[in-house]
């Protein structure tokens, strides 16, 4: 994610969280994120991302409407919730997630087994640290910033394609090579 303060990368859990990874990753490819923002940072214990149908300040279109309203089952598991842990933002029913969630910022036991963990950060600590400093307000029980976060865009990359795409890169160059090398040998067998 691109914020209006620095650059997050988060890596996903598939095998923790399956069908929360794929509802996100879905929200992702569509650009639901784009526009959306922080709208709390708790210091020392979250910065939440918003609910993308009220959160952005682009409309969004049918297709990432109906995305967007989709609830998913909570998926609980074992993996503690410690900072820089993303975890999926919900109302008091387990299965009411969508597509708000949190960016640990501190350790934060009392949710563990409570809320689908889903993922963690895994470059950008030091623009969570920034989103820590800023000026805050509170309303209810959330802690809000006095200016808004904004998530410019984000996007996707599979790191195992990423490494795939590498070695058919070598792989290739080698081919390259070694055709040559047959073809400079040829030449010398059958001038």
């Amino acid at each position: 994610m691109q914020t209006n303060y620095g650059d997050i990368e988060f890596g996903f859990y598939p095998s923790v969280a399956p069908k929360t990874v794929d509802h996100i990753f879905k929200l992702v490819r569509l650009g639901c994120y784009n526009t959306n923002h922080f709208f709390r940072v708790d210091k020392g214990f979250v910065a939440q991302v918003a609910d993308v149908v009220g959160g952005r300040s682009a409309p969004l279109n049918e297709e990432q409407r109906v995305l967007a309203q989709k609830t998913i089952v909570g998926e609980f598991s074992d993996v503690k919730h410690v900072r820089g842990i993303l975890s999926m933002g919900r109302y008091s029913d387990p299965d009411s997630a969508q597509s708000s969630f949190s960016v640990l910022l501190g350790d934060a036991p009392h949710l563990d087994g409570q809320y689908a963990i889903f993922g963690k950060l895994t470059k950008g600590d030091e623009t969570l640290r920034k989103l820590e400093q800023l000026p805050t307000k509170k309303e209810g029980i959330f802690v809000m910033p006095t200016e808004r976060i904004t998530i410019l865009s984000s996007y996707y990359y599979d790191t195992e394609m990423e490494i795939c795409e590498q070695d058919r890169s070598l792989l290739k160059r080698r081919l390259a090579a070694s055709a040559i090398e047959i073809e400079r040998q040829r030449m010398k067998c059958f001038p």
